[in-house]
């Protein structure tokens, strides 16, 4: 049973994006004023994609105080640590996006915390009650609540985000990421050489939770990736939809691991067929 805001019964969502907020807070100024001089990096699915002892202590942080608000809720995180709940909620955590960016002192990557209904690994089966997404470095925080409009909070205060955009599509800025695997960035590199003479011009920042955040901001009019996670892009996708951006994936409107695309509403139709087309042309179903 939901409530009639579509809400599951008992579930305040503005209650949650506050937590989500305070959590991601807590979370970024760890990895900013903990870190340490040898970050202690191993490598996880390639030698390029790398973690740092900060993404698992970031994301024990967040489990923690989590924990201590909503002990019956379950986490799926990046990292070692997450667990199942009773709830039927599930809080959707990166620790930092953005680690390659983190490792190399560049100040784009993110904490991203969302929650979430349904089954968070299952594409179409779960959809975000409400997130946030942090640059620590910048202080930039988003954060929003299904049916509650997006917002971006910063020292000078909060304003809310209504994406605009253009309506032709030679006159966008697109955002991107790549995977860290050589033959999926040759492929996605056959995708962008096709792309970029139909835009403006091409975006590439290092985390797709700030992509979608940038595309809900207004910095990008549209934005694509492959291989993302579900804690990729939770708290982001949900920034980007309620800031009016239209979201889709290889089909439909389903994001997948296969592909993910947002765009303001004046270029998405012809952005997302063009994004369909061109990554089943060189991207293809990951396995």
């Amino acid at each position: 049973m939901g409530t009639a805001s579509g809400l599951p019964d008992g579930v305040d969502a503005a209650a949650l994006e506050d937590l989500a907020c305070r959590v991601a807070r807590a979370a970024g100024r760890l990895v900013v004023d903990d870190r340490p001089v040898d970050l202690g990096v191993t490598s996880k699915s390639t030698a390029t994609d790398p973690v740092t002892e900060m993404d698992q202590r970031s994301q024990e942080l967040i489990v923690r105080l989590l924990g201590e608000e909503r002990p019956e809720d379950g986490v799926m995180g990046e990292e070692e640590g997450g667990s199942t709940g009773t709830s039927g909620l599930t809080w959707v955590v990166d620790p930092i996006d953005g680690t390659v960016n983190y490792l190399y002192g560049i100040a784009s990557y993110a904490v991203s915390v969302a929650v979430v209904t349904g089954e968070p690994s299952r594409p179409g089966h779960w959809e975000a009650l409400a997130g946030a997404v942090l640059n620590p470095e910048t202080g930039e925080l988003f954060h929003a609540h299904r049916g509650g409009g997006a917002r971006l909070t910063t020292a000078g205060g909060t304003r809310t985000l209504r994406v605009a955009g253009p309506s032709d599509l030679a006159l966008a800025l697109v955002g991107t990421g790549f995977g860290y695997a050589a033959s999926m960035r040759a492929r996605q590199a056959a995708l962008l050489v096709d792309l970029l003479p139909r835009v403006r011009d091409i975006r590439r920042q290092g985390s797709a939770a700030l992509d979608l955040c940038s595309l809900a901001a207004g910095r990008l009019d549209a934005y694509y990736e492959a291989a993302l996670n579900p804690w990729d892009r939770a708290a982001g996708e949900l920034v980007a939809r309620e800031a009016g951006c239209v979201l889709g994936g290889p089909v439909d409107d389903v994001p997948t691991r296969d592909l993910v695309w947002g765009a303001a509403p004046g270029i998405s139709t012809v952005f997302g067929a063009l994004v369909q087309e061109l990554s089943a042309r060189h991207v293809g179903p990951l396995a």
